[in-house]
């Protein structure tokens, strides 16, 4: 069976068409609970998100702040495994009908081997992976098993790649190119960051790949503010700490529900 990168090229360039950024939603797989994760991703499809990436839980995730991690620390102590994130992709894309993507480090793939992971994402009708920590250079085998199964491959930039590089990492990637908008790790923040235009601007001079902007996003007012200048807008601590802060699951769910809403307004607003 072949991945869904087709239809996550198809839904950006749907936005795209009506004059929109994407809405693309974050949450980590086993979060609160393996069937509760799965609850929320379809909430958040509800709320309006286009995409859903499903991140895979780590122990050692370089990338994301303390909302994230908290995440991840239920979900590993509550047993998640890889056959457990699969399951989310699948019921979430299932339920949509829209692109679904994993957000992994690379060792977790390493040790369950490339083939298997690959073939199996798209059996679950995944559109592909972001792997924020897999260096272009080392991709080779990864990008070979992907581009086999219909799988994207989004790598992430940041302010601080220079053009040159830029120019690299976009040739080898699919499906979109992941832009942080300011150094760090993952969370919400008072403002997103002026440094996220100007590194859109200097991805796209090197690709034709969609640019999407995540790190800082969690309010309607900074999703219209990137939505003017990205082509996705990508936001996940926020609803990871609707999840945490409701006073249920239940509630977590209306939670992250009405963010979705809310951002999926942001993201249509006129500039």
């Amino acid at each position: 069976m072949s991945g869904n990168v087709q239809l996550l090229s198809e839904t950006l360039a749907k936005a795209k068409a009506e004059g929109r950024a994407a809405l693309i939603a974050y949450l980590p797989a086993g979060f609160p609970t393996v069937d509760g994760g799965i609850e929320a991703a379809r909430a958040v499809f509800d709320g309006g998100a286009d995409i859903v990436e499903v991140g895979l839980p780590h122990s050692d995730p370089v990338l994301d702040g303390p909302v994230i991690q908290t995440a991840d620390d239920i979900a590993l102590k509550g047993g998640v495994k890889i056959a457990d994130v699969l399951r989310t992709v699948r019921e979430a894309h299932a339920a949509s009908g829209k692109p679904v993507l994993v957000m992994t480090y690379w060792n977790p793939i390493d040790r369950y081997g490339v083939e298997r992971f690959t073939a199996e994402l798209a059996d679950a009708g995944g559109a592909g992976c972001i792997l924020p920590d897999l260096p272009v250079q080392e991709s080779g085998v990864w990008r070979e098993h992907a581009d086999k199964h219909g799988l994207g491959t989004v790598f992430v930039v940041a302010p601080s790649s220079r053009d040159e590089r830029l120019a690299t990492i976009t040739a080898a990637g699919s499906g979109f190119v992941y832009a942080a908008s300011l150094m760090g790790v993952t969370g919400t923040r008072a403002s997103v960051g002026a440094s996220a235009e100007d590194l859109v601007a200097r991805t796209r001079a090197t690709t034709e790949l969609p640019v999407c902007v995540g790190l800082g996003v969690s309010n309607a007012a900074q999703a219209k503010e990137v939505a003017a200048f990205a082509d996705g807008v990508i936001v996940g601590s926020a609803f990871v700490k609707r999840m945490l802060d409701a006073s249920d699951h239940a509630a977590g769910l209306t939670a992250v529900r009405e963010l979705a809403a809310e951002l999926a307004e942001g993201v249509r607003r006129a500039p």
